[in-house]
């Protein structure tokens, strides 16, 4: 006799359990998902209209997961605004939010749905994740009607929140959390009023999940990672690149590389909108990244990591990031330093006139060295060594630390800063370092075409960032991202 559907699906899922916890890694998938739009519109369109684009895009998801399922994953994570998108005002947004309750409710949607009223899209994953034996985490909105009681109830008597789900391999909901640090333009959306450290327990590690911006910050960010543990972070996300610190793969990398964790970020891709760039991200550097500003195709990257990272042999040691940097003096190399704007950033910058040379530049309470030798020094392209030591932002500003070996746009020193995606000059060696006021930092080297060198550089127990065997590629930049949280002013759309 054939056992029951019930007893069949417990089996398969303690048989996954089981799986995980006879190895020390686990299988990762992120997908990177081009969202079919909402018509742009001030008025709400109706619940039917809404639930209905929402379903094109799950349609996209559920082949994804289906597929990461197929090879073995164990969880996938999909984008920020991966299932409605965005361009929305605060009432046309409202059709597409759900009630998601808390997860101590112990509540599977996908069998009980109506249990929380109306609950489509989460009944839906909730069906994804259980159909497929697989974790799943998405981006939808959630909604909670407030009142006169409460002071802080918005004029139309309801939050609204740019929210993550997880539901697990049961289709259980297993997490639940309120993006704190609202970007600009998320108008439509309120930040909880405390921020959420949000982890949950698998077979496979320590989990921990926030949205996009929320990486910038100590809050939750930081605290998640220091304070609560975790062994992975999910990092949904809707990234605009901005060159040259900042492109996605670039950026997160370094993050996951300075915080030591594994990071798995999934992008959505709109290259109208410059967004594009997710990845499985180590302590040891990605284990699969994706970039694609050409086409408008989604992408599903697959890998295998390790599922407690801290107990890893390859583990990286702890950075003293100031350690070699303050124990020097100034190299003797060109004085004659000049300005320049990465974005609204003001630069110093010193340019690297020879082929190979030791050089100095300080901005505020930071010096950045840098030793190097060119492959060969063109005529056509110019590097700088780069020092910035200030806020950065125009609404919502933040204190960075950044030490830059720069390609500029041009052999025009008054384009050093702007964006550029190529370059022909390779380095034999390079080591940068820098006199920072802070133990985070992010290591970051990008080669030309928006290519990392996963492999090819180290960073030293003193703080040096340093190549292995020369530059495989022609380089972009090479950088070190400081972050003083400690000096950041109030988040002025949290005061």
């Amino acid at each position: 006799m054939l056992p029951s559907r019930p007893l069949l699906r417990a089996g398969i899922f303690a048989l996954v359990v089981l799986q995980a916890l006879a190895s020390d890694t686990f299988i990762a998938a992120v997908y990177e998902h081009a969202v079919i739009l909402p018509d742009p519109t001030e008025k709400p369109v109706s619940p039917d209209d809404a639930l209905a684009l929402m379903n094109k895009n799950m349609d996209v998801l559920e082949g994804a997961i289906k597929e990461a399922a197929q090879q073995g994953a164990h969880i996938i994570v999909t984008p920020e605004d991966g299932i409605y998108g965005w361009r929305f005002t605060r009432e046309s947004i409202y059709p597409y939010l759900e009630d998601i309750p808390d997860p101590v409710v112990n509540w599977i949607p996908c069998t009980d749905p109506s249990r929380f009223g109306p609950a489509a899209v989460q009944e839906r994953l909730s069906c994804m994740a259980r159909n497929n034996s697989i974790y799943v985490v998405a981006n939808i909105g959630d909604k909670k009607l407030c009142n006169s009681s409460d002071p802080g109830c918005p004029s139309d008597g309801r939050y609204q929140y740019n929210t993550d789900v997880v539901f697990d391999p049961e289709g259980k909901l297993v997490a639940r959390y309120h993006k704190y640090n609202l970007f600009r333009g998320e108008t439509q959306f309120n930040y909880p009023k405390e921020p959420e450290a949000v982890t949950f327990e698998t077979p496979f590690g320590k989990f921990g999940i926030f949205t996009c911006f929320d990486i910038l910050f100590r809050e939750p960010a930081v605290d998640l990672v220091s304070e609560m543990q975790v062994d992975t972070v999910l990092f949904p996300t809707a990234w605009m690149n901005v060159l040259p610190f900042l492109t996605a793969v670039e950026f997160h990398s370094a993050w996951a590389m300075g915080m030591r964790v594994n990071l798995l970020s999934a992008n959505t891709h709109n290259i109208n909108f410059a967004m594009t760039g997710s990845g499985l991200f180590t302590p040891e550097g990605p284990a699969a990244y994706h970039y694609d500003s050409g086409t408008e195709e989604g992408c599903l990257l697959i890998a295998e990591l390790s599922a407690r990272p801290r107990l890893s042999p390859t583990y990286p040691p702890a950075v003293n990031w100031s350690l070699h940097a303050t124990s020097i003096k100034k190299f003797p190399g060109e004085n004659d330093t000049f300005s320049g704007f990465v974005r609204r950033d003001i630069f110093t910058f010193n340019e690297l006139r020879q082929k190979a040379g030791n050089y100095t530049v300080c901005q505020g309470d930071l010096c950045c060295h840098l030793i190097y030798q060119m492959s060969e020094k063109r005529k056509n392209e110019l590097y700088v060594l780069g020092a910035f030591d200030g806020l950065h932002g125009s609404l919502i500003k933040y204190h960075w630390q950044i030490c830059t070996l720069l390609k500029c746009k041009s052999a025009d020193l008054d384009t050093c800063g702007q964006p550029v995606e190529v370059a022909q000059t390779k380095f034999e060696m390079f080591s940068l370092s820098g006199t920072f006021g802070t133990s985070y930092v992010f290591p970051e080297v990008l080669y030309s075409g928006v290519h990392l060198a996963p492999g090819e550089f180290e960073v030293l127990h003193d703080g040096r960032l340093k190549n292995k065997h020369g530059t495989s590629k022609p380089l972009i930049t090479a950088t070190l991202f400081g972050r003083l949280y400690e000096k950041d002013p109030p988040h002025p759309l949290r005061t």
